[in-house]
This record gives structure tokens, C-alpha cells and sequence, in this order.
């Protein structure tokens, strides 16, 4: 197997969605809570990013198998088929992926305590429901939701307990503070997925994958996809208010005119190949701008 077919098996150039919502998270403690466990959060960022990619080896593995339009789909487009790789070769690297960040969870967990267990062992279910069992979340009306609330929320909500677990407070208005915080990655995410099944939905339905698009159309996911880059925008603004977020990350509201722009791309045609690259931009340039625009006010 070669560099660029394991990067694509792995689907790095998607990292982005678990990275960011990391280091928001992270940006998060040091501000608001003044509190940061360096080692800890190394080890977790690679527990974190091993199991990302077992679960997108998973995603491949699991839609290769379950592919209905054989002539086409897994012949020519998943890669395990266009690329004749050995099906066993791949199982034993997602397992091999996914024992290693266990194992690195467990150890944390040893020192942190059980809640770590408790949200550790959601993500990881989340993750192999994602595209496994007779009816996987990636092919339901769930998908969106679980993956938004899974990467975007959970991530940047183990970020921070891993830097406070001393002090850390399981009250609604803590919860609610981290939630914010994360709410525009969340919705971003979910956008991408979003984004794929709207360029995808002839091809989701050829495979017997009634996503969310399915029941809504078109139309109704076009306007969801607007309306959760309204509310990430918004959300932005509230967490300045509410005292969470530095004055700096107000800047991200420089974001809108980017925004709008691939808002209206993917308006005009759902194409995978030219427009679902639309909700990446989003979600990698604007997860990128507020991390950068909330480090700037840590650091001035």
C-alpha cells in the first residue's frame, strides 16, 4: 500500500474535523478555566486521532462490503476495490488502529477517572455504529446528528475534562459553556456529512441508504445546510458575550463573505466532485479561523 492510497484509505484530508474541535477544546481550557495537563492531552490527541482513522478504514471497509451496486460502486469507486487492496490487510489495521487508542484510553482513564471511561465508550460505539450493523448510522437520518454531536461537542467535551478533571463540574451551565463553545464545529461537521449525502443521494438510495436527504429533499437540506452556518456564526457572537471567547474570535465573523459564497455554489448544483467541496472549505477554514482568532486573545 502506497503513502497517498493510506492517506486516502484514512481519509486524512478530513482530519480536520476531529484536529480542530481538539484544539478549540484545548484553546478553551487555558482561557477559561486556566488549567492545561500537557501529557494528557498528547496522549489523548493520539488516541483521539488513531481511532479517527479506524473509523474511517471501518467506513471504507464496511461500504465495500455492504455495496449493492457492485458493477460500479465497488468495482471502480471505493477504494478498496479500485485499488485491490487485501481485505484482511485492512480489518487488521483498524483493529490494530482501534486497540491502540483503547489501550491509550484505559491509561488515561486510570488517572483522569471513570467519566473519561463513560464518554470514551460512547464515541467508540458511535463510531463503529457509524457504518456497521444491518442499519448504520452513516445510512439513516441520524448520520448528521451523531457525527456533529460525536466529533464536533464530544471531542472538544473530553479536551476539556482531561485539563479540569479536578475540578471539573458536571452541572447544565458547565455543559452548556462547552457546548457553545464547540457549537460551530458541531454544526460544520454535520454540514459535511450534510454536503456529501446531497451530492450523494442518487447513489446513497442505488445502495439502499436512506439518509436524511432522503425524507427532507433537496431543497430542505440545502436549507439546513444555510441555516447551521447561520446559527456557527451566531454562536460565535454568544460565546464573546457570555465571556468564553477572547474579543479576538469576533473576527471570524470576517468568515461570512467566504461563507455565503459556497453557500451558493452548493445552491446551484450537488455535485460531488465540484460542489461537496463546498462544506469542507467551510468547516476546514472556518474551525481553522476561530482557533486562531481565540489564540490570538490567549496571547495578547
Amino acid at each position: 500500500m502506497t503513502v497517498p492510497i493510506f492517506l486516502e484509505l484514512v481519509e486524512m484530508k478530513a482530519k480536520t474535523a476531529s484536529v480542530l474541535p481538539f484544539l478549540i477544546g484545548l484553546c478553551f481550557s487555558y482561557y477559561y478555566y486556566g488549567s492545561i495537563h500537557i501529557t494528557y492531552v498528547i496522549l489523548y490527541f493520539i488516541a483521539m486521532f488513531l481511532f479517527n482513522m479506524a473509523v474511517d478504514v471501518l467506513d471504507n471497509y464496511n461500504d465495500y462490503h455492504h455495496a449493492v451496486d457492485v458493477n460500479d460502486y465497488k468495482k471502480n469507486t471505493n477504494i478498496i476495490g479500485r485499488e485491490n487492496l487485501s481485505v484482511r490487510s485492512i480489518f487488521l489495521l483498524m483493529i490494530s488502529m482501534a486497540t491502540a487508542s483503547a489501550v491509550i484510553g484505559f491509561i488515561l482513564a486510570w488517572f483522569v477517572g471513570w467519566p473519561l471511561l463513560i464518554m470514551g465508550g460512547f464515541c467508540f460505539a458511535i463510531g463503529v455504529f457509524y457504518s456497521s450493523g444491518p442499519k448504520p448510522l452513516s445510512s439513516l437520518p441520524l448520520g448528521e446528528f451523531f457525527s456533529g454531536f460525536t466529533m464536533g461537542f464530544m471531542i472538544s467535551l473530553i479536551c476539556v475534562y482531561l485539563n479540569t478533571y479536578h475540578h471539573f463540574s458536571w452541572s447544565f451551565e458547565n455543559l452548556g459553556l462547552i457546548f457553545l463553545i464547540s457549537l460551530p464545529n458541531t454544526l460544520w461537521i454535520s454540514n459535511l456529512m450534510l454536503a456529501n449525502n446531497l451530492c450523494d443521494k442518487e447513489e446513497d438510495e442505488k445502495n439502499q441508504r436512506y439518509t436524511l436527504v432522503h425524507y427532507i429533499g433537496v431543497k430542505g437540506g440545502l436549507w439546513l445546510f444555510t441555516i447551521s452556518n447561520i446559527v456557527a456564526l451566531l454562536a460565535i457572537i454568544c460565546e464573546y458575550i457570555v465571556g468564553i471567547a477572547p474579543i479576538t474570535i469576533l473576527f471570524s465573523l470576517l468568515l461570512i463573505p467566504f461563507v455565503y459564497k459556497q453557500t451558493k455554489l452548493l445552491w446551484r448544483k450537488q455535485v460531488k466532485k465540484e460542489t461537496f467541496v463546498c462544506g469542507v472549505k467551510i468547516l476546514a477554514l472556518g474551525s481553522v479561523v476561530q482557533v486562531a482568532t481565540y489564540f490570538l486573545g490567549i496571547i495578547i
